[in-house]
């Protein structure tokens, strides 16, 4: 690696301007120590930072860019679209278009509204969720992060979990009083909360894969358990597939493990890299939005072009060709490159991965919820950082994020990676 000092000189400004000197928490890489770079250019696979260092990316600037960075076809549209101009206030084409195609692709998808980021689909999706059942309280999960909205803002992950703090001040406790937080896996503790509050819960929201406290996965009956409960009590399960959704495979988690939600939030991959989210799921409760019904829900950007033209490429390119068997077949090889690696090294790890996603914790025994993802030695994973970034290999800077895979990422590509981490585990 080449010496940090552009990256240095600009984080250096931008502390002068931008609180803590980025815009989202995670980016200031609090989580490993030291200060992040900053990135010059991105294409395939790779990024260069101002200094000319290239890297190798699995962090895919947190999910959207399955296809890899800068993908011909997603660049295209996007240009051909700012041709006609980069946003209108009114309905356009290419909305409806994006509308129906997640709605062939996520069969719970009966009716889709678009937004602008994940943080506004799942808003939208709770305050929906309450007003169709007139109930009030909802049920999350110990470190599932769905977006800085005051509701949700609790014993989250992500940024906030990667902080220490997965509350936020500035949050009155009558918001916190009617969210109930469990922990994730655990079906005994929400059948407990629906008892101890009849007819109240209006809804359970969850990442059907926590992807935002590293990773971890829904053990076997858990998710239809999830489904059993909700349906008898009339609440609203809201599966929050801004992580998974169209990056597990076209219909995302509920297609994987064959759940039907009754709504779901996406983001990230459909918007091709720009800023999106979408909710939607069962006509009669979509219908209770504005202007059909009584909830409100708007956005001055909502359904952009801009945004809506570089997800059509994204999807519609996905939607064809063999991408999600390749992206399994380079997951399966960095998992189990990574597991040798780390058993060659001596190093207790414990490595989690579903298709393209991933996350390793240096911890012993399976990691099933935060509580199993908190035993993992933090202070080990910031050197194991470091050490993969001066091998010119970049990874989540937080042992609380998932990896990616991108389709640009080669078999050499995941050798190198393999080869890589076993030397720095040698040196841990």
């Amino acid at each position: 690696m080449k010496p940090s000092t552009r990256s240095k000189a600009l984080f250096a400004d931008a502390l002068k301007y931008i609180p803590g000197g980025v815009n989202s928490p995670v980016r200031a890489f609090r989580g490993v120590g030291g200060e992040p770079f900053f990135v010059d250019r991105a294409l395939g696979a790779r990024v260069w930072d101002v200094d000319g260092n290239e890297l190798l990316d699995y962090v895919g600037t947190w999910g959207p860019a399955i296809l890899g960075h800068a993908y011909p076809k997603i660049v295209q549209a996007i240009q051909r679209t700012a041709e006609q101009g980069t946003s209108f206030g009114i309905p356009n084409p290419l909305e409806v278009r994006m509308a129906e195609l997640i709605w062939r692709s996520v069969p719970s998808m009966q009716k889709v509204r678009m937004c602008n980021s994940g943080t506004e689909a799942t808003m939208s999706a709770i305050r929906l969720a309450r007003g169709f059942t007139g109930r009030d309280k909802i049920i999350k999960f110990e470190g599932c992060y769905h977006g800085h909205v005051d509701s949700l803002l609790v014993k989250a992950g992500s940024g906030a979990l990667t902080l220490g703090q997965p509350d936020s001040a500035g949050i009155p406790v009558a918001f916190s009083n009617e969210t109930v937080v469990l922990p994730f896996n655990d079906l005994d503790a929400v059948r407990r909360a629906f008892a101890a509050h009849p007819g109240g819960i209006a809804a359970i929201i969850l990442e059907p894969v926590p992807a935002n406290a590293g990773l971890y996965l829904p053990r076997s009956g858990y998710l239809e358990g999830l489904r059993e409960i909700t349906e008898a009590d009339g609440a609203v399960l809201i599966f929050d597939e801004v992580m998974t959704g169209f990056r597990l495979g076209m219909g995302g988690a509920q297609g994987k493990f064959a759940i039907t939600p009754d709504l779901s939030c996406f983001g990230k991959i459909i918007g091709g890299g720009l800023p999106v989210g979408a909710f939607g799921g069962r006509a009669d409760i979509m219908d209770c939005l504005a202007p059909l019904g009584p909830v409100y829900q708007a956005g001055t950007l909502s359904g952009n072009p801009l945004a809506m033209a570089a997800g059509l490429a994204a999807l519609e390119e996905l939607g064809q060709g063999e991408w999600y068997p390749k992206l399994e077949a380079r997951g399966a090889q960095l998992e189990e490159g990574m597991r040798q690696a780390a058993e060659r090294a001596g190093v207790p790890a414990t490595f989690n991965r579903i298709g393209s996603m991933f996350c390793g914790y240096f911890t012993e025994g399976p990691v099933w919820s935060l509580a199993d993802a908190m035993r993992s030695d933090r202070d080990r994973f910031a050197k194991y950082f470091h050490g993969m970034l001066a091998e010119g290999i970049y990874l989540a800077p937080s042992q609380f994020e998932a990896g990616f895979i991108s389709a640009a990422h080669t078999a050499e590509d995941i050798e190198a990676t393999v080869a890589a981490a076993a030397g720095v585990m040698k040196r841990l």
